[in-house]
Order: C-alpha cells, then sequence, then structure tokens
C-alpha cells in the first residue's frame, strides 16, 4: 500500500485540482504543507480537515528522518507545495529519496506544474527542452548563463519579478537577440503571455515592472 503521496495543487485557479487529489487529501493521516496557511486557502476550499504540518526548505533536512519513520509504522502522507507538483523547484526531492532508500511506496499523482503550459502556448520548440528552473542569484549566475548559450533545446526558467529584467538583459549579452516568452500569473485573473525577441522584452518590462509568478521560455540556439 501507497503510503507517501505527491500531490500536485493548483499553481492559481483552485479548479485545477483532480478528483483523486481530492480524495487522496481527505483520507491521508498527515498532509505535509509548503506553508500550511498558503495551503489551507485550498483545503479550506475544499473542506478537507486533514491534520496538516510545515515541511519547507528550512527543515526539511531535520523532518526526514522522523517522518520516515513515521510511515514506517503505517501512517499515510500526502505532501502538496504552494502551487504545483512537489519536488519541482519546490521541496520534496529528499522524502523522495529516503523513502525510496527504505523501501516506503511513494505514488505521484499527475497535475499542474506552471512550466508545462508556459511552454506550450510559447510558440517554441516543445519536442525537446530543458527545465533549468531558478538561476542563481549571485555566486554561479553568469557561469550558469554562459554555460547555455550552445544549448540547441528551448530552455525553460523560473524567475521572480524583481530579477526578471536583469535576468532578459544577461541573456541578450550571452545568447545574443532570440525568440523568447514570459508568461506571469498564470491561471490567475491577471494572467499574460509576452512574445517577442528578448529585446522586445526587455523593452516592455523596463517600461512596465512585472508582478507574479514569471516562466521565461527561451530559444535554442540556431
Amino acid at each position: 500500500m501507497t503510503s507517501l503521496y505527491l500531490v500536485p495543487t493548483p499553481i492559481g485557479n483552485l479548479e485545477d485540482i483532480t478528483f483523486r487529489a481530492i480524495r487522496i487529501l481527505k483520507e491521508a493521516d498527515l498532509i505535509l504543507a509548503e506553508d500550511t496557511r498558503t495551503s489551507g486557502k485550498l483545503l479550506n476550499h475544499y473542506a478537507i480537515d486533514t491534520p496538516r504540518q510545515s515541511y519547507h526548505i528550512f527543515n526539511e533536512h531535520k523532518t526526514v528522518d522522523a517522518l520516515v519513520g513515521r510511515l514506517k509504522n503505517g501512517e499515510t502522507m500526502a505532501l502538496v507545495t504552494d502551487a504545483g507538483t512537489p519536488g519541482i523547484s519546490d521541496p520534496g526531492f529528499l522524502l523522495v529519496r529516503a523513502c525510496i532508500q527504505e523501501g516506503i511506496n511513494i505514488e505521484c499523482l499527475p497535475g499542474p506544474t506552471a512550466f508545462v503550459p508556459a511552454l506550450v502556448k510559447s510558440g517554441l520548440p516543445s519536442d525537446r527542452f530543458t527545465f533549468e528552473g531558478f538561476l542563481p542569484h549571485k555566486k554561479g549566475r553568469s557561469t550558469r548563463i554562459t554555460s547555455l548559450a550552445n544549448e540547441s533545446r528551448t530552455m525553460i526558467f523560473y524567475e521572480s519579478p524583481h530579477r526578471l529584467v536583469k535576468t532578459l538583459r544577461q541573456f541578450i549579452e550571452s545568447f545574443g537577440d532570440r525568440n523568447a516568452s514570459v508568461s506571469r500569473e498564470l491561471t490567475k485573473i491577471h494572467e499574460e503571455t509576452q512574445n517577442g525577441l528578448l529585446s522586445q522584452l526587455l523593452e516592455h518590462y523596463e517600461k512596465n515592472p512585472p508582478k507574479g509568478e514569471i516562466v521565461l521560455i527561451v530559444e535554442g540556439e540556431r
């Protein structure tokens, strides 16, 4: 019997959750949430009163052993993050690895991940792509960007609104002026996607500072 469920949650619109995900969240003995306050909005919306415990990047190393012990004793847990699929630029990897090492069954439900709709609607090739997630904020940032200059696959990045303009400038310096796409606030009321050359996107966001969660798609080297 599966002991740990990885349950994707909506990236914005609360309707973007499966019937199965709701059932698992109701049936689990414990929900591990990146932020119990954020997840609480979703859980309360669907009248899910399963006990909750915080599980995030600041406590995951300290709590993994105890959680694995409880799983081995027969408890069933559901892991959720603030939005999207656990383990994709969010906590989850350490617990999954520990469960595999201890022979604990794991099941990952299909569901929302921000980069998929952003990639599909970008108009850039989606048959081959590389997901780079968040770039380093300081140390190693320039090195990482430079190393991707010859990448032929479409590249996918997560970025914060206050770093987007800086990132676009750095991409132009290292990649040249390529086609790209910026999607923000996916599935939310103010969802927006801007397509064009990196230089056009830079000009747009210099004049219109972005808000919200951002997915940046960049054309590979041609």
